[in-house]
């Protein structure tokens, strides 16, 4: 059963749909088998989770959709950006004979980062994502005025998330929405 969780975010966010609950139907094996034992076929049930919970949402269609992108290390050792598996997956399924557009090197990220996961602290995590991210310059423009779907697959803090927003809005997005297949909760310290 799919759930919906669709907040405001005060930092950059519009809207964050959150799919199902991170310890529920095992969408955390789920999850860890896409990332960590590399099974990218995973990205089709996965991202049918996605489109039915974006489909539920009251965000408009965006103009384009745009993968949380990895570091370039992390990428030639998944083999994979899940998060574009996913976005590519959802382009195509959203709108039934309809593909919305990907756009998948919009962002940069310009810096290696630990994993999020290895993190506990609410604030370590949003330290560790800061300036992380960057707009790449062969696509200047192309934002100004849009509407962005950020896709990843988890959210915790959401600081990821709104990190690339920051820039995307920086970069002249008129409204930035997240849709990720889970979050998972820590407790929150200053």
């Amino acid at each position: 059963d799919c759930k919906k969780n669709s907040r405001k975010d005060p930092f950059h966010l519009n809207a964050l749909i959150v799919a199902a609950k991170y310890d529920e139907n095992n969408i955390a094996k789920l999850i860890h088998n896409f990332k960590y034992n590399f099974i990218s076929d995973l990205s089709a049930p996965l991202g049918e989770v996605l489109v039915k919970s974006i489909l539920k949402s009251e965000i408009p269609l965006p103009d384009f959709i745009v993968p949380i992108p990895l570091h370039p290390r992390r990428l030639r050792w998944r083999g994979f950006n899940q998060s574009e598996l996913l976005s590519n997956f959802i382009s195509q399924k959203l709108i039934p004979g309809f593909e919305i557009p990907v756009i998948n090197n919009l962002l940069i990220r310009k810096r290696y980062t630990s994993p999020q996961m290895k993190i506990k602290g609410y604030s370590d995590r949003k330290i560790n994502v800061q300036n992380s991210f960057a707009p790449n310059q062969e696509f200047l423009g192309t934002t100004k005025g849009k509407k962005i779907l950020l896709i990843d697959d988890v959210a915790t803090t959401a600081s990821t998330l709104s990190e690339c927003a920051k820039v995307l809005k920086a970069s002249g997005a008129s409204k930035v929405f997240a849709a990720v297949i889970a979050r998972q909760e820590i407790k929150r310290k200053s």
